[in-house]
């Protein structure tokens, strides 16, 4: 591949590789669970048990996790808010590489969205056809 200034070779189709290689590694090492990988948007959505729980967008986790959590989270280097339609979105939230860098604060990042997805509702499919 060609060098592009300005472009970082490792995020092709709107998401950084290296970061989709280390959290399929981290859950694969998880036996009692089923993870499918799903591109929406540009971004690949780990489903775990059929439900959202992690998500690479370029070179940041979208994390899915307790809502009760959002503002502990929220003083944690790298943290990003998540946005929907201007609000806060609750439960959900973004972390850039200065968030995930050292391997504990991956580990901690991955468990809460791995403890939550334990309880967390599957979303049921939206009826399209107007019936």
């Amino acid at each position: 591949m060609a060098y592009i200034p300005g472009i970082n070779p490792q995020i092709i189709m709107g998401y950084d590789y290296v970061l989709v290689n280390r959290v399929r590694a981290y859950l694969a090492e998880i036996p009692e669970i089923e993870v499918e990988e799903k591109e929406m948007f540009a971004v690949l959505n780990f489903l775990v048990n059929g439900k959202t729980c992690i998500c690479v967008n370029e070179d940041r986790l979208m994390l899915r996790f307790d809502p009760a959590l959002q503002e502990f989270l929220s003083t944690r280097n790298g943290y990003e808010t998540m946005l929907m339609k201007g609000k806060e979105y609750k439960g959900y939230c973004y972390f850039n590489s200065q968030g995930y860098k050292n391997k504990d604060d991956f580990d901690y990042l991955m468990f809460i969205c791995l403890d939550f997805n334990k309880g967390a509702r599957k979303s049921t499919p939206k009826n399209r056809s107007g019936k």
